[in-house]
């Protein structure tokens, strides 16, 4: 689509109507690089990664794994056979919780191994994060297409609020693209928030690693080189693609964590930072490599989205432990906030269409 537009105004100018319209109905057949498997095990690698980061171990990230494939592979079953997305996040998410909770017990009837793990079902489901309409919500938004940005931003929030809500409940047993992205936010938290009831799980710290600097630093690499190509692979990318996006990642992403553990930087200022590095390197490389910026900057920051943060709040809200739910919540709109500012600037600094009013 992006080298439709980019080669527009000496190819396609010339066209009709008709013709125009031709050419995009042949864009939209196009079909996924992947089939649903495939696209399973990279939310399984991506969850992986994506637990290391949060401060899981080898015995959460194995299970988020597992569970996250599961959770995944139903998930694009479901979209398959065009099931609505309420339908869609409620199973996809319920399955991913109750798989981490039966790995878990099998663990400790087999292995004793021990119940403080539980801490990692939230990694589980953080495939359901609608990092693009997320993501590309702000930049519509900073270009003043208030309808598109809108949109995208409510069918995010809805997806995450409706998960988290879900999950919740186990354990304890522009206007189109802001509904769009409302939509996914509402049903993710609020659908993890139900699992989390019904399976008796709840969010806890993880245990701790005792992990030199540089170890952790080079672990954090490639966690976050692996988490942001699975995500990378489930929005579409080729592997090439996605192994670019990936690089930038990880770069982007260990800065800032970095940033947050040695220099005491507050969250919300390091993920601006991560994002914007992220965006001046994809200038970079979009520059000498064609590639679309969008699908190099999106995959690479999405690992940055404080999933465990939107869902933290929702639980504790559940529980009404307001004063902690409001600390999650304003800790992650802070975060959320900045990471479309980070990209936002770097597009400022490297594109000059985009700098200028229109």
């Amino acid at each position: 689509m992006e080298q439709f537009v980019d080669s527009f105004p000496s190819r396609e100018a010339h066209l009709t109507g008709e013709e125009i319209h031709k050419r995009l109905d042949e864009i939209e057949q196009i079909h996924a690089l992947y089939s649903p498997v495939k696209l399973g095990l990279a939310a399984a690698l991506a969850c992986c990664g994506f637990t290391f980061l949060l401060g899981g171990g080898p015995v959460e990230m194995i299970f988020a794994f597992i569970a996250a494939g599961v959770g995944n592979l139903i998930r694009m079953k479901l979209i398959k056979h065009h099931y609505t997305l309420f339908l869609n996040i409620a199973v996809s998410i319920s399955a991913a919780c109750l798989t981490y909770a039966v790995c878990l017990h099998m663990a400790e009837l087999l292995f004793h191994i021990s119940a403080v793990h539980e801490a990692g079902y939230i990694c589980s489901m953080l495939f359901i994060i609608p990092g693009f309409p997320f993501i590309t919500s702000g930049i519509d938004l900073a270009k003043l297409d208030l309808r598109s940005g809108l949109e995208r931003l409510t069918y995010s929030i809805i997806i995450v609020l409706v998960a988290t809500m879900f999950a919740w409940i186990m354990a304890r047993s522009g206007l189109e693209r802001l509904t769009y992205s409302i939509i996914i936010v509402l049903g993710a938290t609020v659908f993890a928030w139900i699992m989390a009831l019904l399976l008796k799980l709840q969010p806890q710290d993880f245990a701790a690693l005792h992990l030199g600097n540089m170890m952790h630093l080079f672990l954090r690499l490639i966690a976050s080189f692996c988490g942001v190509f699975g995500f990378s692979i489930m929005f579409n990318s080729s592997v090439y693609m996605a192994a670019t996006a990936a690089c930038i990642g990880a770069v982007a992403n260990t800065l800032r964590l970095e940033l947050v553990d040695f220099t005491g930087m507050p969250s919300a200022a390091a993920a601006f930072i991560g994002a914007l590095t992220a965006g001046l390197l994809a200038s970079i490389i979009k520059r000498n490599h064609g590639y679309p910026r969008i699908s190099l900057t999106v995959p690479s920051i999405v690992i940055m989205v404080p999933g465990l943060y939107l869902y933290r709040a929702i639980y504790n809200f559940g529980i009404m432990s307001l004063t902690e739910a409001v600390s999650w919540f304003a800790a992650a709109i802070m975060i959320i906030v900045s990471l479309p500012l980070g990209l936002i600037f770097a597009r400022i600094l490297t594109d000059r269409t985009f700098r200028y009013c229109t």
